[in-house]
């Protein structure tokens, strides 16, 4: 973030900021809900096509794959028309993309939706994310935890609406058409109170110093840590999304209805995590919460998995939730603030690496479940807080954030 002064975090913005913030908090809601919706239904789909693990792993992994392709256009489509107008138009496609999945006839129709549904969400991230630093730059202080953290509202929300579809006996079709519905009418009415205008029209100019040719040795290392704490983050937050109800239901024996209650732990305690991290950041740094929140997130689903029990499942994914609840923005921020960067680059670059990391992983779950047992393969969960742990030098302590005040 760039610097600030002490006496500018408290000063009130004015009314058209504040109404941007709310109008891409919403954004960020709707991504989350629209998501969430489809989670508690992954062993619906998954009975309704006759498919094996590793056949749902690769179609999950297919939406990785198509986040993966776009990147790089989404990018370009953010620079050419601005944040303003692709944020709400890809979430008028993501909408579309999970009516489709609930309709999918096949195991290649799900693949072939899935990828449509990682492509446009990719859009929608950067795009969301971009709108969110620039309000944040307006406000003058952090507030990209908290956003992230309305997208934690939203999943739950739509993770609470999936398990009640599914215990209820709603039909998948009508379930998923019905969230879509909603969630683009969302996306609509808020799209009038974004900025208008470049994403970097109010960024503030580098200093001379800082300017020349791009070298990747300057900044390649730290932004490609950066890149793998956001991929770890999401790949815990995945696994916990993909695996969580099929391994209550299917490996504890847990109700249809229970299966949801792993992900809405998950995603609940994670708000928590997000909505107290910028004040708990702002204190102790960047650093530190990493580190406590992915030694918390290694030794409660380690206990878990030791023990297996539905309560205590549970528990080990709402803890694994509060502990990753600051990655992401953490890496973000971080990463759209590289010395020599221009405003943007690093976040694009943090997404590519996020992306690639994660393409392989759901099928790589799938095929460790199928050969060895779903409870093996979700080790993946502190496996990944422990490469975080590694990797947390590259974001800032407690000192760096003074001294950028």
């Amino acid at each position: 973030m760039p610097a600030v002064p002490a006496d500018t975090a408290v000063m009130r913005p004015p009314p058209q900021i504040r109404r941007a913030r709310a109008a891409v908090a919403a954004l960020f809601f709707a991504n989350g809900a629209l998501f969430a919706n489809v989670v508690p239904r992954y062993p619906d789909l998954k009975a309704a096509l006759d498919l094996s693990n590793t056949a749902l792993g690769t179609a999950v992994g297919a939406a990785a794959l198509g986040g993966l392709l776009a990147g790089p256009v989404a990018g370009a489509l953010v620079a050419r028309f601005g944040s303003v107008r692709v944020a709400p138009i890809s979430t008028f496609c993501l909408a579309g993309s999970v009516a489709l999945m609930g309709v999918a006839p096949s195991w290649a129709a799900l693949v072939a939706v899935l990828f449509l549904m990682g492509a446009v969400d990719s859009a929608a991230d950067l795009a969301v994310n971009a709108h969110g630093l620039r309000v944040e730059r307006r406000y003058g202080r952090s507030i990209l935890n908290s956003m992230h953290g309305i997208w934690s509202v939203g999943a739950v929300l739509g993770g609470a609406t999936g398990a009640a579809a599914t215990g209820l006996g709603v039909p998948l079709p009508w379930h998923l058409a019905g969230a879509a519905v909603v969630f683009a009418l969302l996306g609509w009415a808020v799209a009038r109170f974004l900025l208008p205008g470049r994403d970097d029209h109010d960024a503030p100019a580098r200093p001379d110093g800082e300017r020349g040719p791009l070298r990747w040795r300057s900044f390649g290392p730290a932004v490609l840590g950066m890149g793998l704490i956001a991929a770890m983050a999401q790949s815990m937050e995945d696994a916990g999304a993909t695996w969580s109800s099929l391994y209550l239901r299917e490996d504890l024996g847990a109700a249809a209805a229970v299966g949801g209650l792993g992900f809405i732990a998950l995603q609940g305690l994670q708000t928590v995590g997000r909505l107290l991290g910028d004040g708990l950041v702002t204190r102790f740094g960047d650093r530190a919460v990493a580190l406590a929140g992915a030694a918390l997130a290694a030794g409660a689903m380690s206990l878990a998995l030791a023990v297996p029990t539905a309560v205590g499942t549970v528990i080990g994914f709402g803890a694994v939730g509060l502990g990753i609840g600051t990655l992401i923005p953490a890496a973000m921020r971080a990463a759209d603030s590289v010395p020599g960067l221009p405003r943007g680059l690093g976040l694009a670059l943090v997404g590519t690496v996020d992306r690639v990391a994660l393409l392989a992983g759901p099928p790589l779950i799938g095929l460790v479940a199928d050969a060895a047992g779903l409870r093996f393969a979700l080790l993946v969960i502190p496996a990944a807080a422990l490469v975080v742990l590694g990797l947390s030098p590259v974001l800032s302590g407690r000192r760096e954030r003074a001294a950028a005040r």
